[in-house]
């Protein structure tokens, strides 16, 4: 027995981190469709079918919050703990949730949880223990913080249950997971009946930012800004990768305001007041990216708000962070490469910096992955469903990808065809194409390593 452990434990080791990631996704995806599927988990007390319970499951680990039932309706107390459970694994990301649970009981982790760790976090090894306790108390001190605040809007609207409503919506809103169980207040309507509320969208809309900030950028910030105010020291500049990360989602968030603001002024912004219609769009821009809460009803959008929200979508949150879609630094850095090659530039150049050539060819690697998997889902949607039509098929598509949730009022029409291809776009999106694509192709050591080919030439454009 002793020798089988250990060939276990080394085969194992062998293992590219990134595949380990994969699976470890996978599994925790699995358990959970398995364990909504029994009857105790559903308000009727009947088993739920394992197609919607695995896309549920899907939806709530890769963080999306695209729901094959009403949350609130379809699920008891059980199941809506087990699908609170899954986005709070979700969104901290499988190996960061279970090492940093060893370091709270204080269990000795080995070279390969911190290889593992690094992986999921983007971080560096070294420091790696200190970043996913930053982690830890940084979510926990976020979602109790929301928690609290919404608390003074729920209790006195639902009692004691509003504090359970409350902690939901904190732990979904930072996790970017866009999951709600305000269904007995409008059906579908998500935080509708809260759009005129300044607590709720502010409170739910500042856990959306931070959450999908990402955990490096959190840190770093930590580190180089409010440490050395505490101890009374000149704060540090942040690292380029966190000044980039917030330029772009201050950008992203003002655009998709003012964009939204005008393109549905007197469309689903209709009836209300300057303010609301404001507080409105900045909720729908900061939402669109990640989140997938929604404060108007997206079906009843313009078309071409929806095609705003799908290049939201498919841009989505900032690495290591809680949400998905290619990422705000992939599309920096693809956007600056253009503006390079443009100005006759062989080198991508970017505020001043020069970026490394492998993380152009990632970054462009991420978009041609991207758009694969978008064309593919959307593709199978409108042969499955043929009444969808086609922006809402690529609403939908890109709502998975980019682990978002928002939808046009079709999830739940859809086949199971639709259903299962959605779900497999969601896991696309969370642990990210090429991620997936180095776990199902990584081979140790690299081919022609040390060989040098004779030049190709090629004419393009």
């Amino acid at each position: 027995m002793g020798e089988e452990q250990f060939c276990v434990k080394k085969r194992l080791r062998s293992v590219p981190p990134v595949r380990l990631i994969v699976v470890s996704f996978a599994i925790v995806i699995l358990v959970g469709a398995v364990l909504l599927t029994l009857p105790m988990a559903s308000r009727s007390g009947l088993p739920t079918g394992f197609i919607d319970s695995l896309f549920t499951a899907t939806s709530a680990t890769c963080v999306t919050g695209l729901v094959a039932f009403d949350t609130w309706t379809h699920w008891n107390l059980l199941g809506q703990i087990i699908i609170i459970l899954l986005i709070q694994i979700g969104g901290l990301g499988v190996i960061t949730f279970t090492t940093g649970f060893s370091i709270l009981v204080r269990r000795k982790i080995g070279l390969r949880d911190l290889q593992l760790a690094t992986e999921n976090t983007s971080g560096d090894t070294i420091n790696i223990k200190h970043l996913i306790k930053i982690i830890l108390f940084f979510t926990f001190f976020c979602e109790m913080t929301g928690t609290v605040l919404l608390t003074f809007r729920f209790v006195p609207q639902f009692g004691a249950k509003g504090i359970w409503i409350a902690a939901f919506t904190a732990i979904s809103a930072y996790c970017n997971a866009g999951f709600d169980i305000l269904g007995f207040l409008m059906k579908d309507g998500n935080l509708i009946p809260y759009v005129g509320d300044p607590l709720v969208c502010l409170t739910v809309g500042g856990l959306i930012v931070i959450g999908g900030l990402g955990f490096v950028v959190i840190s770093d910030i930590y580190n180089a800004k409010l440490l050395p105010r505490i101890h009374k020291e000149k704060p540090a500049h942040l690292h380029f990768h966190s000044t980039l990360v917030l330029i772009m989602t201050a950008i992203l968030i003002v655009s998709g305001t003012v964009l939204f603001l005008v393109c549905e002024y007197d469309n689903t912004l209709a009836g209300m007041d300057f303010g609301t219609k404001l507080n409105a769009s900045l909720f729908q821009s900061i939402s669109a990216r990640t989140a997938g809460f929604c404060t108007v009803d997206i079906a009843k959008e313009h078309d071409f708000t929806k095609i705003i929200t799908v290049i939201l979508m498919f841009i989505g949150a900032s690495p290591a962070g809680t949400g998905g879609g290619i990422k705000t630094t992939t599309f920096i850095v693809l956007l600056a490469t253009v503006v390079s090659v443009m100005r006759g530039n062989e080198e991508t150049t970017l505020l001043k910096r020069r970026i490394d050539q492998s993380t152009v060819y990632r970054a462009l690697s991420i978009l041609s992955g991207a758009a694969m998997v978008l064309f593919v889902a959307t593709g199978i949607i409108l042969t499955a469903d043929p009444d969808v039509n086609g922006v809402d098929a690529l609403f939908e598509a890109t709502s998975g990808f980019g682990t978002v949730g928002l939808t046009a009022g079709v999830t739940q029409t859809l086949s199971w065809i639709s259903k299962l291809t959605v779900s497999l776009t969601m896991y696309i999106g969370r642990v990210g194409p090429v991620s997936l694509g180095l776990a199902l192709t990584l081979h140790r050591g690299h081919r022609s390593a040390g060989a040098i080919l004779p030049e190709g030439k090629v004419i393009v454009g």
